[in-house]
């Protein structure tokens, strides 16, 4: 295959039979489509062990590429999920009658041809093809090549929905994994209306840097969560080894650790059994490194500056001691991704100084970071989290798969 436009022309071409979907019909394909992956819980867990014994189990990415029995149940009721939302589409945005006897008014349409590069994340298929679907939207979707055997066959079974319900199946295209289409694909503007990357910063950059199509960035998440002098001790453990240790290779993890000097002593040792039993690596300043040393912790490295704004994706994160809020907002200002930022603490100034002035998608209070995320925050799935401010931020989901057009009624009107 010399090129891919004759695959492009195809998507934009059969787009616009899923833009006349009713509500009813979009609902249904994504209830069958559930019921589908159900009863192939056994081909997809085969074809994604074909991808799995291709991976090195230290390599981080083997978490976001394993699928489970659980695993794929809860992709089958996300779909449901999905299709319980409200249709975004069609929705009347505003409405007038102008002096000139003109009606005019703004709907809610679908965006057109959605393209989307992914790496190690079988998952991010069906999540994607679902929200597209019910937003009316084609998809194109260029996985990365660990996945390759998980989204052939998770993609066939979306075509096996859509030719149940008469729906031309080139309107979901998985495209080769051959590098040398993407390119073609970040440049189609014919074809292809947005460009979603979601992965590594790596991935990020080039899509932002090379594509003339317009992209959303879900950005990488560089995550810190500061426990301020005041939080109940307990509390903040039990977050901190949560946002660290619950899924590290997900982009909402915790990655640095920020802790008031007042109360490190007391604080460092409650943290240290929950890392322990997961091996995490930890890179601490000064402060912290005398303090964690007592403890005998047997994974522990002196941090670099490095290791300060650095996305970990694994069993490893950074810890620093500061002096109160203001030196902790210095911090995450200049390390910050501006994903998912939080701060344990019971004083409620405090508290509300940090969620005014923390610029970030999601910003939270006593809680772990590993809640942004479409799903947790009822939006049925997501395409990734946006770090950029136009268009979407948080959670890219089923809402910001739309754009507007204007219908302009008259009887005869013409402009003097």
């Amino acid at each position: 295959m010399e090129n891919i436009q004759h695959l492009l022309e195809s998507v934009k071409e059969k787009s616009f039979a899923l833009q006349i979907l009713s509500n009813e019909k979009k609902q249904a394909i994504l209830k069958d489509l559930s019921k589908i992956i159900l009863e192939n819980k056994a081909l997809i867990l085969s074809e994604n062990k074909k991808d799995l014994d291709k991976m090195e189990d230290s390599n981080p990415k083997k978490d976001r590429l394993l699928l489970t029995d659980e695993r794929i149940d809860d992709l089958a009721s996300s779909l449901l999920d999905v299709a319980k939302l409200e249709d975004p589409t069609n929705k009347i945005l505003s409405e007038k009658k102008l002096e000139n006897g003109l009606s005019v008014k703004k709907i809610a349409v679908p965006i057109g041809v959605v393209g989307i590069i992914y790496e190690s994340r079988p998952n991010v298929t069906l999540d994607v093809a679902a929200l597209c679907i019910r937003s009316g939207n084609a998809v194109v979707l260029r996985g990365g090549s660990d996945a390759f055997h998980s989204n052939t066959v998770l993609v066939k079974l979306i075509h096996q929905a859509m030719e149940a319900h008469n729906l031309p199946t080139e309107a979901v295209l998985l495209l080769p994994t051959d590098r040398k289409f993407v390119p073609e694909m970040l440049n189609a503007t014919k074809f292809v209306d947005i460009i979603i990357p979601r992965g590594s910063q790596q991935l990020i950059e080039f899509v932002r840097k090379n594509a003339s199509v317009p992209t959303i960035e879900t950005g990488a998440g560089v995550c810190h969560t500061y426990v301020e002098s005041s939080a109940d001790l307990d509390k903040a453990a039990a977050i901190v080894v949560n946002a660290k240790v619950s899924r590290p290779s997900v982009c909402n993890s915790l990655d640095t650790i920020l802790i008031d000097n007042n109360i490190a002593s007391e604080f460092i040792p409650k943290i240290l059994e929950g890392m322990k039993a997961h091996d995490v690596e930890i890179f601490a300043d000064e402060v912290t490194h005398n303090i964690i040393s007592q403890h005998k912790y047997p994974h522990l490295q002196k941090a670099k500056t490095a290791d300060f704004g650095r996305e970990f994706l694994s069993y490893k994160c950074s810890i620093k001691s500061l002096n109160g809020l203001d030196e902790a907002i210095a911090h995450i200002r200049k390390h910050s991704s501006r994903h998912s930022e939080a701060i344990i603490s019971t004083n409620e100034q405090l508290c509300n100084r940090f969620l005014q002035e923390i610029d970030a998608a999601a910003v939270f209070t006593n809680a772990s970071t590993r809640f942004t995320d479409g799903g947790q925050f009822g939006l049925g799935a997501e395409i990734g989290i946006s770090t950029q401010k136009l268009h979407a931020r948080g959670p890219f989901a089923l809402e910001k798969l739309t754009t507007e057009k204007w219908i302009v009624q008259g009887d005869g009107q013409i402009r003097n």
